[in-house]
């Protein structure tokens, strides 16, 4: 029996949307019931076409804005200031939610796991942090580190 998929069920990396050919005991009784896929007839096939259209449009247009701002982002740069010690080192480090904070006093709003910081920054300096904006968008930051 053909089905659509609803929901992801992690048979054979079977997705949302796929139409797959299962055994009809399995579809009348586990698929069907629970919503997890629905009949693969004429309709329903064309519903989820033109569904899946739909959704690649937004993704498209998501990831045009996305560059967009990555292209405003890379041209940024943001400072932060902190205490340092002898021989310049910080006390403490600068965080991604140190940068977030510095981003928003700029008027950017990236939340804080988009901020991909391998390690803490520990010394003064000029770092270049990258961001994450959509699936395939990654923005350079720069951030200066100076002392208070």
């Amino acid at each position: 029996m053909k089905v659509i998929l609803k929901k992801d069920i992690g048979k054979k990396h079977a997705t949302i949307g796929d139409i797959i050919d299962v055994a009809e005991g399995y579809a009348r009784n586990y698929l069907l019931p629970k919503g997890f896929a629905i009949e693969a007839g004429e309709g329903n096939i064309k519903a989820v076409e033109h569904h899946k259209k739909v959704i690649q449009a937004k993704i498209n247009q998501e990831k045009k804005q996305a560059e967009s701002f990555a292209e405003k982002l890379n041209a940024h740069s943001c400072t932060i200031t902190k205490k340092v010690g002898e021989e310049e080192k910080l006390f403490g480090s600068v965080t991604s939610a140190d940068i977030e904070e510095a981003l928003k006093r700029d008027g950017f709003d990236i939340p804080r796991k988009d901020i991909v910081l391998p390690e803490h920054i520990k010394a003064l300096g000029v770092y270049t942090v990258p961001v994450k904006l959509h699936t395939g968008v990654e923005a350079h930051l720069k951030v200066w580190v100076v002392k208070e």
